[in-house]
């Protein structure tokens, strides 16, 4: 789906502050942005450093146009949750080598800026997860957004978990396991990756159900279409469960607890590098 370009005025800057040459190339990119009459927003704290106007962090989504996220995937990860919701489309500057969502090298960091300033950059739509917690001991449900994965796990005491799982309304699997990763497209290159699921292409409308080391070696990842609601209950005698979305934001799940899971209303902006995906998958993989 073409997604139309918006007029870019403000540029908001996430930078993790604790790599002195993530707070360097900053710098240089405020600067550039300022000689295109460009206005540089970032959090308090950083902004001090780079010479940016500051902005409240959850004020990002209502001021910037365009996101710059100088740091690793994690880092795009809070970002994608936080505007995904406005569709300001992010530009990911990865501070090693190539990473799976920050996909601009240091070096090509002002270039690319450059380009998407003119209008000369592609915007990938990726899909993101909602998931809904009903807690059997509350009223409340709650509600999570994820871009790379929801993951339900077995907590610190180790015990294997059971988990009753129903894909549109119908009886799917009964995982005995250490735990199960729900992940899009785009997180099928983390943490599903680890547990044996496939590299699924990113822009593909598909979710993928990665078991963590099933009693049963014939429960393997699957791929289902995105359009399907993902039911998960969880049989625990105790409150020996974790819930985690992206690795960043966590819950503990009681017994009877009922995760729902679908495609999510919003998606996430990932401006196109000029790396295809097959040589980032080389790289990052290794495969020569």
């Amino acid at each position: 789906m073409a997604v139309t370009k918006r007029s870019i005025k403000t540029v908001g800057l996430v930078v993790k502050r604790e790599r002195p040459e993530a707070i360097k190339i900053a710098r240089i990119l405020t600067r550039f942005l300022r000689g295109k009459h460009k206005t540089p927003i970032a959090d308090s704290e950083t902004a001090k450093k780079i010479g940016a106007e500051a902005v409240e962090r959850h004020h990002l989504a209502d001021r910037a146009d365009l996101i710059v996220v100088l740091g690793g995937d994690g880092t795009l990860l809070g970002v994608a949750r936080l505007v995904a919701s406005e569709g300001i489309p992010i530009l990911g500057v990865n501070l090693g080598g190539l990473g799976f969502l920050t996909e601009v090298t240091i070096k090509e960091a002002r270039a690319a800026l450059g380009r998407v300033l003119n209008g000369d950059y592609e915007v990938d739509r990726r899909i993101m997860l909602e998931a809904i917690v009903e807690r059997a001991s509350e009223e409340m449900a709650q509600t999570f957004q994820a871009f790379n994965d929801v993951v339900v796990g077995k907590g610190p005491l180790g015990r294997m978990l059971q988990l009753d799982v129903f894909a549109n309304r119908m009886a799917f699997c009964s995982y005995r396991a250490d735990g199960l990763i729900v992940a899009t497209p785009t997180g099928s290159t983390a943490y599903a990756l680890a547990a044996g699921g496939p590299i699924v292409y990113p822009t593909l409308n598909a979710i993928v159900l990665a078991p963590i080391c099933p009693h049963t070696l014939s429960n393997r990842p699957v791929v289902l279409p995105d359009t399907y609601q993902i039911e998960i209950h969880v049989k625990a005698p105790d409150h020996d469960t974790t819930f985690t979305v992206d690795g960043q934001e966590s819950a503990q799940l009681g017994p009877a607890d009922i995760i729902r899971i679908h495609r999510a209303r919003h998606f996430v902006s990932l401006i196109r590098s000029a790396h295809p995906y097959f040589e980032i998958w080389r790289d990052k993989l290794h495969w020569g």
